[in-house]
């Protein structure tokens, strides 16, 4: 009897797929709209291991504070605004249909008040691209276009820390500690690198040795590769 798959091994959500305990240090999510518009200070930049981007904390001026990603180009003691009424300044935060076309936006709500889902990894920003009624068309960093609710709220800006990936790993091993901060599981082999009680694929040279194409109803231990595909292979020319 084989091994059971990695991704079965880790839909099961044993220890060795899960986060460190306490690995997070702020849960980044917006909080409930104002009504008008509220005026915030950057107090304090946060390196969270959790996160690829430098978080900021905004005191506001009814003595609350908020956790926020932090934009490409702010530093303390910048203001920012929040609420329907606020500027178009650099990590204000605004209901879609407030911000103008063209505008580069980050931390982006899929739903009105589900804390933000779109474009918050370092260096990442979308683009505003047109208003259609209560419609909002936004260009992702994934080069597709989305169409979101008019109240979905954004932040203005780019992301920091875009330059993160230009610096060396050098160490196999600092790999592995970026990755398990944030719950990636690396390094990940390759089936035909595998032995046959591993997976489907192993246990050959340096090819699967039959066809990768799966049937939809397989049994879950040998569902890997082109699951139910129209078609394998490279297209004839003419």
């Amino acid at each position: 009897m084989g091994k059971k798959l990695k991704q079965q091994r880790r839909g099961k959500g044993s220890n060795a797929y899960r986060k460190p305990p306490n690995t997070f240090k702020a849960d980044v999510v917006f909080r409930p709209s104002p009504a008008t518009k509220l005026v915030g200070e950057v107090i304090e930049f946060i390196d969270d291991p959790g996160h690829t981007a430098p978080l900021m904390r905004v005191r506001y001026e009814d003595n609350t504070e908020a956790i926020l990603i932090a934009p490409e180009g702010i530093k303390i003691g910048d203001k920012i605004e929040e609420g329907p009424e606020a500027r178009i300044m650099l990590g204000s935060i605004l209901p879609l249909s407030k911000i103008p076309d063209g505008m580069p936006i980050y931390n982006i709500e899929s739903i009105p008040g589900d804390g933000g889902k779109f474009a918050r990894a370092a260096g990442a920003s979308a683009t505003l691209v047109s208003h259609s009624g209560e419609k909002v068309s936004v260009w992702l960093p994934s080069k597709r276009t989305v169409e979101l609710d008019a109240n979905c709220r954004a932040e203005i800006g780019t992301v920091a820390g875009g330059g993160m990936e230009m610096q060396p790993i050098m160490k196999a091993g600092k790999n592995y500690y970026i990755k398990h901060a944030i719950n990636a599981k690396w390094p990940v082999n390759r089936g035909v690198k595998m032995n046959p009680v591993d997976h489907p694929f192993g246990g050959k040279q340096h090819h699967k040795g039959a066809s990768s194409m799966v049937a939809r109803g397989a049994p879950p231990g040998a569902k890997v590769g082109h699951i139910a595909a129209r078609r394998v292979g490279r297209r004839k020319r003419g």
